[in-house]
């Protein structure tokens, strides 16, 4: 396929693309090169002949029915996004206009050219969300497909809106479009605002290690390269105008995590061990949600996906590559854009 990847130069974006360039797809990257997106991502592939890269805002309405009508994609892989619950508390419009708005003006552009190339069986709108809509669980339970939404952050709130944008879409207008939430993404190239890489530049600089509140709160953890796998199994082979759940089938509290981390660079950084002396507990964020965790059985019963990393392997892969890559985040480190509140509840 040739698949349009809005966001391709973030985090998990730039995973799809690596990914689906690897399995032998045509990739057109539409990114508006924000803060937390960076070329450097997808160097690896920038001159397969199958790349292609555009700058561009989903928000243009003009770009984007440029880029269709010049490009032909087969699929949408939709992942632009502002997506940083602390900067959503501080700064809620920009999210609603990119995700929200942004992801209106992307839908109604793909819905022009799939109704002009005469509305294709093949076209495929996939939309990629989080768990974060469906709100907070208790000690106990998973969030499903079939869980009702209830949003408790700016930035959870306007994905639940694109959520419903989306179906709608596929409802009214027939557009052919799959959905998925996803539970929290680790790895390379993972911006340095949010826990997993704050907790390791911090630890490396031996700054304070925040955390949030009492470190009790529980995220469900999901490798990027595992997730971006299962993002193109979903648009190949997905049921139109189904959800899919995506989990790492990791639930792990905060301050567990910290602490494996800090075990994890005792033993590749030894001179400055222990990290977990560094551990320093702050103010919790307002709204923050207690637990998320992922019903991941959908996909496996009907795709046959199943996360291959373990948490553990996967934070040792992380620590690996940014002890490897220091180049890459020491220049985000150099512009200053790591915000003054971090994502410290993952």
């Amino acid at each position: 396929m040739k698949i349009l990847v809005t966001g391709g130069c973030g985090f998990i974006g730039s995973a799809v693309v690596r990914q689906a360039i690897g399995d032998g797809h045509q990739v057109v990257n539409l990114d508006k090169m924000t803060y937390a997106a960076s070329a450097s991502n997808v160097a690896d592939v920038a001159n397969d002949p199958g790349y292609a890269f555009e700058k561009a805002d989903i928000c243009d309405r003009s770009a984007l029915d440029r880029l269709f009508a010049v490009h032909q994609p087969d699929a949408v892989m939709h992942l632009a996004a502002e997506s940083h619950v602390d900067r959503s508390i501080d700064g809620p419009g920009a999210f609603i206009q990119t995700n929200v708005t942004g992801t209106y003006t992307l839908l109604e552009a793909a819905r022009a050219y799939w109704q002009r190339k005469g509305c294709p069986d093949g076209f495929r709108f996939h939309h990629i969300s989080t768990d974060e809509v469906y709100g907070s669980l208790g000690a106990s339970g998973k969030f499903t497909e079939e869980t009702a939404y209830r949003p408790n952050s700016p930035y959870s709130a306007s994905k639940a809106a694109s959520d419903h944008l989306v179906r709608a879409w596929g409802e009214t207008y027939g557009l052919p479009v799959l959905v998925t939430n996803c539970s929290n993404n680790y790895g390379p190239f993972h911006f340095p605002e949010k826990l997993i890489p704050v907790v390791i530049l911090n630890a490396l600089a031996g700054r304070e290690i925040p955390v949030y509140g009492t470190g009790r709160n529980v995220r469900d953890w999901l490798f990027v390269g595992d997730h971006a796998r299962a993002l193109l199994l979903v648009l190949a082979r997905g049921r139109l105008g189904e959800t899919y759940n995506i989990g790492g089938n990791a639930e792990a509290t905060n301050i567990d995590l910290v602490r494996r981390l800090c075990s994890i660079l005792d033993e590749a950084v030894p001179k400055r061990a222990p990290h977990a002396r560094l551990i320093t507990f702050v103010a919790d964020r307002p709204g923050h949600d207690l637990r998320y965790a992922i019903d991941a059985g959908k996909i496996g019963r009907e795709l046959g996906w199943q996360p291959s990393v373990t948490l553990d392997q996967g934070l040792r892969e992380t620590v690996r590559w940014y002890l490897q890559n220091r180049d890459w985040w020491q220049e985000i480190e150099a512009r200053g854009d790591r915000p003054d509140r971090l994502g410290l509840g993952g």
